[in-house]
């Protein structure tokens, strides 16, 4: 069987409209209407960019294509791992295929003992909005509007992920 095609491993990944919202019920809407990305696509477009090892448990959905450029192409796709989940955008060269960027904009992680929580909004300037909170693990989580952080980012014309 030959290597599947980029443009194919694009096409995986729907056009949204965008502001799109991410959430942790982002990645179940967005599954009902995208199957699952096949592991040849998975190992050799998004495993290269990926820090870390992926193992039997690691699951991964195409979330969304950002709208065309001429200078980048630009995916979004959630990564569940034990104890975390991510939502990753990536910008690629187009016509050469090489990583421009990689930048993780919403999830969840726990690292034996706070909860770290992380939202993001992509609107239709590709301008990325983040609010991240962080929770202790045990008891009743209590949302402190002053211990969160908020963070801007923007895709520049030559899909570099910028923070503001």
């Amino acid at each position: 069987m030959s290597q599947p095609t980029f443009n194919y491993f694009l096409e995986q990944f729907p056009e949204i409209d965008l502001p799109l919202t991410f959430s942790e019920d982002t990645v179940r809407t967005i599954s009902r209407e995208t199957p699952p990305l096949p592991p040849a696509l998975i190992s050799q477009f998004i495993l290269p960019v990926e820090p870390g090892m992926a193992d039997e448990l690691t699951e991964f959905v195409a979330c969304l294509r950002l709208p065309e450029k001429e200078e980048y192409v630009g995916i979004v796709y959630w990564r569940a791992d034990l104890l975390q989940y991510h939502y990753t955008l990536v910008t690629f060269h187009p016509k050469t295929q090489e990583l421009i960027d990689r930048q993780v904009i919403a999830g969840v992680s726990y690292d034996g003992e706070e909860v770290t929580q992380t939202q993001a909004v992509l609107n239709e300037n590709l301008m990325i909005y983040q609010v991240s909170g962080q929770a202790n693990a045990e008891g009743e989580y209590d949302y402190k509007a002053s211990s969160s952080t908020v963070r801007r980012f923007k895709i520049a014309p030559s899909g570099k992920v910028v923070e503001l």
